[in-house]
């Protein structure tokens, strides 16, 4: 039984070490259940529910906005919603609803979204 056991959480282990295409699978998968609403499918803040929000969601691709923040400041304003980086209390915290994999997951895949 004990085998079954060390087999079994070794497994669960391994499974959880993804390469670099899955966590952008799984970034994007995450961004575009919790963010594409508001910040838009391409992440230029023009997502449907976005356009009635204001201020307006932050456009994610602009080049100016991504070399001034820190992916610790992206996974902060993503895990505990905008008003924690003093941002507007209308983005909510989506910690409850990502563990940390997946969390810098959605930070990889915002990040990926200003070289473009």
């Amino acid at each position: 039984m004990m085998k079954i056991f060390v087999a079994a959480a070794a497994f669960a282990a391994f499974a959880m070490v993804s390469t670099p295409a899955q966590a952008q699978d799984v970034g994007k998968a995450k961004y575009d259940m919790f963010c594409t609403s508001c910040h838009g499918a391409t992440g230029k803040g023009d997502g449907p529910a976005g356009s009635a929000l204001n201020p307006k969601p932050r456009d994610l691709t602009d080049a100016a906005w991504q070399k001034s923040v820190t992916d610790e400041l992206i996974a902060k304003a993503i895990k505990e919603g905008g008003a924690a980086i003093g941002k507007s209390p209308l983005m909510p915290p989506w910690g409850h609803s990502l563990n940390e994999e997946e969390l810098k997951a959605v930070v990889a895949y915002v990040r990926s979204m200003g070289a473009k």
